[in-house]
């Protein structure tokens, strides 16, 4: 089993990379969340998952190992394959969705494209009580943007705003606008809201 890799990046979009380590160019599949993070670098390590199949051997990267952990409890999941763990993991942070199975707030879930009511709900009754039982690891919820995120939609619920409709928003120009200030995104969301 392979466990990581470094090396230089020859090409990188949102849903694959090709890492050449030692005269070999490896094509990995990636998520949007992995992406944001390879932006401007030449050198990098992502942490891997190797699949094994009938008709493909595929590799999948992740730049931290916490997130390689949510994609390997997704995967249990019958029904979630590989692309659609990966498309979670797109749509949301590690965080995001750790949260969400062990809140058990379906309809979050139920948001993600191609994940249904009864998919949403198959996660969280596998995943929940595993999720829970395991020790949090903080990295999971320290996303930079969580404390301009916190901020932005406190200040705008004291205004009056739905919590929900307000986070949408926030977390809207925040996926745009990663290094936003927490002013520029109040701004920004009354424009939008």
């Amino acid at each position: 089993m392979l466990e990581y890799i470094k090396g230089h990046i020859i090409e990188a979009s949102p849903a694959h990379c090709v890492v050449e380590n030692n005269g070999l160019g490896y094509f990995i599949n990636i998520s949007v969340n992995t992406y944001t993070k390879l932006q401007n670098q030449k050198e990098i390590q992502l942490f891997l998952f190797e699949q094994i199949r009938e008709d493909a051997h595929n590799l999948y990267g992740f730049y931290e190992t916490t997130e390689r952990e949510i994609f390997k409890h997704l995967i249990s999941v019958s029904g979630i394959g590989a692309n659609t763990a990966r498309m979670m993991l797109s749509s949301m942070s590690p965080g995001e969705i750790h949260e969400a199975i062990t809140s058990g707030n379906v309809n979050v879930l139920k948001g993600i494209k191609g994940i249904g009511a009864k998919t949403a709900q198959r996660v969280i009754v596998d995943l929940a009580d595993k999720l829970g039982k395991e020790p949090v690891d903080q990295k999971l919820f320290t996303d930079q943007n969580n404390t301009t995120k916190e901020e932005a939609l406190s200040a705008l619920v004291m205004l009056g705003f739905a919590k929900n409709s307000a986070q949408k928003v926030v977390t809207k120009i925040l996926n745009s606008e990663p290094d936003c200030k927490v002013e520029d995104v109040i701004k920004k969301s009354l424009k939008m809201l």
